[in-house]
């Protein structure tokens, strides 16, 4: 059985003290504890910014990848193989700027692998600049007058472009993140959790948001209602709910190719023989 220390490594954690990640990084090693998985069928894959240290943390397989480019990574590794558990940690700026064009086509594709964001509406690694989520008005190094352009709504975007199991956690509450991971671990198909996790350093939200998220699964919330969840995505303000906005079990993007069916693509082997074309080019 796995243990918690099992998925520790050597590696300085360089993050600022109280920054929201360390709960982000908890929260995922206690899932993957409760829910007893094997380290060695998992794969993390993070982007760039102080999120994508978190490959540095854990004692499993992963990937570094380069701004804006988790998801295609992550989609290209579990249709090589089906079997890992293939999990994507992306930050605000890396997955709602640069990243962004990637998300639509990861829901629509139902593509099964858990994406979680860290979503602290500032790009914390380079001293603090805006991203696509920080609200109006928002004063940065490159917005020293505020903030123009409305936030982007990430929950309501992957509703409306199928994404089949949609959530937002909260890093000042750990204990019911670590229960979203789990559930999106568990799922069959494109899970998507955004957390709001606060800057410590360029934009503190802590006392913001500890006064205003509540849980959905407090209010007897039933998350199968797309529309009813894309309609919930949109409050905010006094209150702000975290929690599961919707699940349903689709077919992935795996179980729609046959060639899959049978195993996965690493132990097809190549049957085509091109010595020929070798020679010729080499």
């Amino acid at each position: 059985m796995v243990t918690f220390k099992d998925l520790s490594t050597s590696a300085k954690n360089t993050w600022c003290p109280g920054c929201g990640n360390f709960s982000i990084l908890n929260a995922f090693k206690r899932a993957i504890v409760k829910l007893d998985l094997n380290p060695e069928k998992i794969l993390i894959i993070s982007g760039i910014g102080c999120h994508g240290k978190i490959t540095d943390y854990i004692n499993v397989n992963s990937i570094h990848a380069i701004h804006g480019r988790v998801l295609p990574v992550a989609t290209g590794a579990k249709l090589a193989n089906h079997e890992l558990i293939v999990v994507g940690f992306a930050g605000d700026g890396d997955a709602y700027s640069i990243g962004l064009g990637h998300l639509p086509h990861a829901a629509r594709r139902n593509i099964d692998i858990l994406y979680i964001v860290h979503n602290n509406m500032v790009f914390g690694l380079t001293t603090g600049q805006a991203t696509p989520t920080s609200p109006l008005g928002l004063k940065t190094r490159s917005t020293p007058f505020g903030v123009i352009e409305n936030p982007l709504n990430p929950l309501a975007l992957v509703i409306a472009c199928g994404a089949t199991f949609v959530a937002r956690g909260y890093s000042g509450d750990i204990n019911h993140l670590t229960w979203l991971i789990m559930e999106g671990l568990k799922h069959k198909g494109f899970a998507f959790i955004d957390i709001l996790q606060p800057c410590v350093s360029f934009y503190n939200t802590y006392h913001y948001f500890s006064k205003r998220v509540y849980r959905l699964e407090d209010v007897e919330w039933e998350p199968t209602d797309r529309l009813k969840a894309y309609e919930k995505t949109f409050e905010w303000g006094d209150k702000i709910p975290i929690g599961i906005f919707y699940r349903k079990r689709e077919k992935t993007l795996i179980e729609k190719l046959p060639q899959l069916k049978e195993k996965p693509l690493i132990k097809h082997g190549l049957k085509a023989n091109i010595d020929k074309i070798l020679v010729k080019y080499l």
